[in-house]
């Protein structure tokens, strides 16, 4: 997210977050990742990463690829679309392009796309089921909608958030939705060589 709380621009732009990474920060994202039994995102996420970590060859594609997923929708789920190109996957391509990161064509795990979980209606019921199963943690991913949706649920256990050094001044609020006041306790800062700092909070119950 940026200081000033956007986890996207306006229209969902990521273009400002691939230019405050570095490997350092990659590696703890990474490592956040492959601790989960679980990614659950909305549809619109999914979709994207649907249509990018099977052929990404970047350090995070084989957690991505490889642990089981949950897409949550409102309006009922379809196979992605490739003509529907989301900004932030517009911004993605457009960075991997800059880079020249390679492509790849079938990695392990790649299919497990094709068969999320899928949940429509209550959000917080099936969240709380979910966390009933035995297993290592959910992770949440987005994108913006669904997040501000999860964190008024009240059922968020822990908030990973990478702060970039850059503030937009307007866009897409992880926090926007609360209905009231969210109390967080600061368990752990990590800063990495880009400026950006991971933000380890837990929420505060009484």
């Amino acid at each position: 997210m940026s200081l000033d709380g956007f986890v996207g621009g306006p229209n969902g732009e990521l273009d400002w977050l691939f230019r405050t990474t570095d490997e350092a920060g990659t590696a703890w994202t990474v490592n956040i990742i492959r601790k989960a039994g679980l990614h659950i995102m909305g549809s619109k996420t999914f979709h994207d990463m649907a249509a990018w970590w099977p052929t990404s060859t970047e350090a995070f594609a084989a957690p991505m690829n490889e642990i089981p997923k949950a897409v949550f929708t409102k309006k009922g789920f379809s196979a992605a679309d490739p003509s529907k190109m989301t900004a932030a996957l517009r911004d993605a391509t457009e960075h991997r392009e800059e880079k020249g990161i390679g492509v790849a064509s079938a990695p392990a795990g790649a299919d497990s796309w094709a068969h999320p979980q899928v949940f429509q209606g209550d959000l917080s019921g099936a969240i709380r089921r979910l966390k009933e199963q035995p297993g290592k943690d959910i992770i949440a991913h987005g994108g913006a909608g669904f997040a501000q949706s999860l964190v008024t649920t009240g059922l968020i256990d822990e908030y990973n958030l990478l702060v970039a050094p850059v503030a937009l001044g307007k866009g897409l609020s992880l926090f926007s939705s609360l209905p009231h006041q969210l109390r967080l306790q600061l368990v752990e800062i990590k800063t990495f060589p880009s400026g950006s700092a991971a933000h380890i909070y837990l929420p505060v119950t009484s």
